[in-house]
């Protein structure tokens, strides 16, 4: 049986009222859809993680440990080992990345999925470093340069991280990061 898999034309560019059985709990409970600037420091800014690096905060969900966020290593460097509880999505936006477990290098455009249960050591050598936008559920846990284990961050050591940051520059803290 052939199916269509096209989508349907549609001319109407205007708001079209979708009947939908759940449509008022939904208006109730779901935070709705929101937008993120990610070009400007407008919604999020820059974070320092680590001498070279910093991340930019996009969404943080406590339910289900789950945080966005786009990690800008500025110049050729690492991000030590760590290993993932959860899965990890990947674009890579700018420069390039690879992991010193596998033989791929990330160029913009390129997409990186990651499994629980992997660790990895995040490298760029490209000489503009490498900008990742990344979703990410589940901790994190990095580990030393002898594999000890120093801290876990998950979605509440994100929001510490973003908040902190805010408190202590005296920037506002965006309600529209919290889903």
């Amino acid at each position: 049986m052939a199916t269509n898999s096209m989508v349907p034309p549609s001319t109407k560019a205007e708001i079209v009222d979708v009947g939908f059985a759940h449509k008022a709990l939904v208006e109730r409970l779901s935070p709705g859809g929101r937008y993120i600037d990610v070009q400007s420091d407008i919604d999020s800014p820059w974070v320092p993680f680590g001498p070279t690096a910093m991340i930019k905060h996009l969404a943080f969900d406590v339910r289900s440990n789950t945080f966005s966020n786009v990690l800008w290593v500025k110049e050729p460097g690492v991000i030590g080992t760590h290993l993932h509880r959860g899965t990890i999505v990947m674009v890579c936006l700018h420069g390039s990345v690879k992991y010193l477990e596998y033989d791929w290098v990330a160029s913009p455009g390129g997409l990186i999925l990651e499994t629980p249960g992997e660790s990895h050591t995040l490298m760029t050598d490209h000489p503009e470093g490498v900008k990742l936008f990344g979703w990410m559920q589940g901790p994190i846990e990095f580990h030393d340069e002898w594999g000890k284990f120093v801290f876990t961050a998950d979605v509440w050591w994100f929001i510490h991280h973003y908040e902190s940051h805010c408190r202590d520059n005296n920037i506002p803290i965006n309600q529209k990061l919290y889903l």
